[in-house]
C-alpha cells in the first residue's frame, strides 16, 4: 500500500472519530476472566511469567476497562501467548480488544488496508505503551515481545439477522523493536515493520504491511457523560 498523504491521514482520522459512537456501549464490571489463568498457560516459561507479572496483568485489564471502554476486552484474551509459527517457546504479552464503533458510509468506502493502517495508528502504540508500562515486565529475560490483536466490525451491507463479519489484525512485536518505541527512541511508524497477520471474518489474508502515523485520539477522545469511578485516574 502507497504511504498516505497528511491529508489523506487526516482524512482517515475524522472519518474513524466519526464513526465511534458510544450509543451501543454498555460497561459491565471488571472481571479476572479476561486474563488467562496461570495454570492454563502451556508451558512453564509461560506461567512462570504469568504468576511474576500477575500484578501487572491485572493493572492492564483495568487500565483498558476503565481508560478506554469503548474498547471490549474477548475472556482469556491477556497473557503470555507463544505465536503459532514461533520456532520455540517464544512468549509474548497479548492483549485481544474489539473495538466498539457506530456504522458509517465514510469508513465503509475506505479500503481494507486503509481500515487496517488507520486502526493500527490509533490503537497499538497506546495498548503497547499499557502493556509495557511497568518496567519489570520489559525486563523480564522469559520476555520475548508484545502482541497487539485487532477486532472490529467489517463497515459492509447486511441483511436483516445477518451476522456481522469481523476484521482483525494481529501486530507481533519484538521486544528490541517495543523497546525503542517505549523508550521514545522510535515512532509508531516503527512499528509498522513488525509482522501483521489480517484476516476477514474466518478467511487468513495472511501477512500485510501498513502504513502508520501518529494518532492522538485515544489520549484525547472523551466518551460523552462518561465518569471514571471514584479513585481511578488516567494517564
Amino acid at each position: 500500500m502507497r504511504p498516505l498523504t497528511r491529508t489523506a491521514k487526516s482524512l482517515l482520522s475524522l472519518l474513524l472519530l466519526t464513526a465511534l459512537g458510544a450509543g451501543s456501549m454498555a460497561w459491565a464490571a471488571p472481571s479476572d476472566d479476561r486474563l488467562l489463568p496461570t495454570d492454563q498457560h502451556s508451558s512453564d516459561k509461560a506461567r512462570r511469567l504469568a504468576k511474576t507479572h500477575a500484578s501487572a496483568l491485572r493493572d492492564l485489564s483495568a487500565g483498558v476497562y476503565h481508560c478506554l471502554p469503548w474498547l471490549e476486552m474477548h475472556k482469556h484474551s491477556i497473557g503470555f501467548f507463544r505465536p503459532k509459527d514461533a520456532g520455540q517457546d517464544e512468549r509474548y504479552l497479548s492483549i485481544r480488544v474489539y473495538i466498539e464503533q457506530d456504522a458509517s458510509q465514510q469508513f465503509a468506502k475506505l479500503g481494507a488496508d486503509e481500515r487496517a493502517a488507520a486502526m493500527f495508528s490509533r490503537y497499538v502504540g497506546p495498548l503497547l505503551k499499557r502493556m509495557g508500562a511497568e518496567r519489570a515486565v520489559l525486563d523480564d529475560p522469559d520476555l520475548d515481545g508484545f502482541t497487539v490483536i485487532l477486532d472490529w466490525t467489517k463497515p459492509t451491507p447486511r441483511a436483516a439477522g445477518e451476522r456481522p463479519i469481523t476484521e482483525t489484525i494481529a501486530v507481533f512485536i519484538k521486544k528490541p523493536m517495543a523497546a525503542e518505541y517505549l523508550a521514545g527512541r522510535a515512532p509508531v511508524g516503527r512499528l509498522a515493520e513488525a509482522r501483521i497477520l489480517a484476516w476477514d471474518g474466518e478467511t487468513a489474508r495472511g501477512q500485510m504491511r501498513v502504513t502508520a502515523w501518529e494518532d492522538d485520539f485515544v489520549a484525547t477522545y472523551k466518551v460523552a457523560n462518561y465518569q471514571l469511578e471514584k479513585g481511578v485516574s488516567c494517564q
